[in-house]
């Protein structure tokens, strides 16, 4: 699972954000489309500074100590639209009522990734988002050796970091391998998401638009354009943010008797956001009674 001061930006959160790896042919790195981005394609103004500033007040590094990086703002917003640039397709698909939706789905799902909030949070527990910047308590290392594609290296932790909280030596290695166009960058130094603002919040994008079967992306599940198959419904997953939260952490979250609190703060984050943006939510925002992908069905 699982945060400098700009002029005030009125800027496309639909900045063009493609999910370059699944063309198995394309060969540049992702990271290479920012310089040549366009950001007049933009096609609506859903977000800026002041708006950023006002949704994730609490954010690491701002107001804060960082004591990573001693960066005065790691989560800014001008990090995250410079990420953006690299996947045209985010923000960008369907009408602007999928790009509003899409839009709070994935900041309602990395707020709660890395949210500091509690009940009697000042200003509320939705005020607290991009509070963490690396995975709090006792940190797993997240190795699987037994994958031969992306091995771990010696000494190194695949822990959770950056908004999406990217885990596992595979996703660390997946995401290199897409950014840098190796995936010896990140294998060997993961560490790198904590210190470098536009490649953190770009894990979490790339994690965003990515399938990685049996799992579809979140942005084709959210945008509608997943389609799923008779399996799926048979477990009861259906186009809706739950199905997105499935993806993320469905082994923990979802197909459960019972909802965790976690994912009941998921779920208000993203109606909170869909409200701020003035969105309906859409069907199917829970996935307590999805079975998680991959797995068979409900009994």
């Amino acid at each position: 699972m699982y945060r400098l001061l700009y002029p005030l930006l009125i800027l496309s959160i639909s900045v063009s954000c493609s999910q370059r790896t699944k063309d198995k042919k394309a060969t540049a790195p992702l990271k290479e489309l920012i310089a040549v981005s366009n950001r007049s394609a933009s096609r609506a103004k859903y977000l800026n500074t002041s708006q950023w500033n006002e949704l994730f007040p609490n954010r690491y590094g701002k107001g804060l100590k960082d004591s990573i990086n001693n960066n005065p703002d790691f989560y800014s917003f001008q990090s995250f639209v410079t990420a953006c640039k690299a996947f045209p397709d985010f923000l960008s698909t369907g009408d602007e009522e999928i790009q509003k939706r899409e839009l709070a789905a994935f900041l309602a799902n990395i707020a709660q990734e890395t949210s500091g909030g509690w009940s009697n949070a000042p200003g509320g527990y939705f005020k607290w988002g991009l509070y963490f910047l690396e995975e709090q308590g006792k940190h797993d290392r997240y190795i699987d050796t037994t994958n031969k594609n992306y091995p771990p290296v010696m000494n190194k932790s695949y822990y959770g970091r950056g908004p999406k909280q990217l885990t596992w030596n595979y996703n660390y290695g997946q995401f290199s391998e897409a950014w840098f166009g190796t995936k010896d960058s990140l294998l060997k130094e993961p560490e790198r998401l904590s210190h470098d603002p536009v490649l953190s919040f770009a894990s979490a994008i790339w994690f965003w638009m990515t399938t990685q079967p049996p799992k579809p992306s979140c942005h084709d599940i959210i945008t509608a354009k997943w389609k799923p198959s008779e399996d799926d419904i048979i477990n009861n997953r259906l186009p809706g943010f739950g199905a997105t939260v499935n993806v993320i952490n469905g082994g923990v979250e979802c197909g459960n008797q019972a909802e965790l609190e976690k994912t009941s703060h998921r779920y208000e984050y993203y109606k909170y956001f869909c409200n701020y943006f003035h969105v309906q939510p859409g069907e199917n925002v829970s996935c307590l009674n999805q079975k998680p992908f991959g797995t068979g069905r409900i009994q």
